[in-house]
């Protein structure tokens, strides 16, 4: 099964996950729904000091957006918060510090956050790969704690903010990669096999998926449209069998 989900990954990373697969599919991208504008709005991004996460900053500051900046490095935070308020002119550009893999960290984060902000939109794209199998300061495997306890504790804490104000989001990027795993709920930190770095994030990847499943099935009757809907994460923990 391995075999053929990394065969199946593979054939379809090249018809999509390059760049001609992306220059196939802008093909049917809609001209008008790429001029949208939002000032007014707030947006969360995390791991938002590099890659995908700062372009998407940059993006949303471009187009007025108040962007908040959710990194655990602060030296190369610094420098991107300055950037895009150089190219972008937006001023609110706002810089969080915060190491996802320490959910007490992420908890008191919030709490800090919600007393002086507003949030429409929160984009969940930090990540990390360590390769070695390594512990947080509260005996998580380090991959597992940022990649998905992270997400979802920062997520959950979140809703309360975000369902205040008019047509919340949550994004989630994920990867290609989870192709190659099925979500193994019995060894989510990986203390039961060799560990391997890759297959661990995509395992990750895959982890992450589920509460946006759950979130759709519990709340099709009442909210047709999957992006708008927020409450479910809540139940999703309980089936990740995450050591208290």
């Amino acid at each position: 099964m391995l075999l053929y989900r990394s065969a199946a990954w593979f054939a379809k990373g090249l018809r999509e996950y390059t760049k001609s697969g992306y220059e196939s599919a802008s093909k049917d991208f809609v001209p008008d729904d790429l001029e949208v504008q939002v000032p007014g709005r707030a947006f969360m991004v995390t791991g938002g000091n590099s890659g995908i996460g700062k372009a998407t900053a940059m993006e949303i500051a471009k187009r007025g957006g108040t962007v908040h900046l959710v990194c655990r490095d602060h030296s190369r935070a610094e420098g991107a918060k300055a950037e895009i308020i150089r190219e972008s002119g937006n001023q609110n550009i706002f810089l969080h510090i915060v190491d996802l893999s320490l959910p007490k960290s992420v908890w008191k984060f919030v709490e800090n956050f919600k007393q002086e902000h507003t949030l429409n939109v929160l984009i969940n794209n930090a990540g990390c790969m360590v390769n070695k199998r390594e512990l947080t300061e509260d005996g998580l495997e380090k991959n597992f704690a940022t990649n998905t306890l992270g997400v979802y504790v920062l997520t959950t804490a979140l809703i309360p903010v975000l369902e205040k104000e008019h047509d919340p989001r949550v994004i989630t990027v994920s990867s290609g990669g989870m192709l190659v795993q099925k979500l193994n709920t019995d060894d989510p930190q990986s203390e039961r096999t060799a560990f391997d770095g890759t297959m661990v994030y995509a395992q990750n990847k895959t982890g992450n998926r589920r509460p946006h499943t759950c979130l759709l099935r519990g709340h099709r009757p009442h909210r047709p449209k999957r992006r708008n809907s927020l409450r479910s994460w809540k139940s999703w923990l309980g089936d990740l069998n995450s050591p208290g």
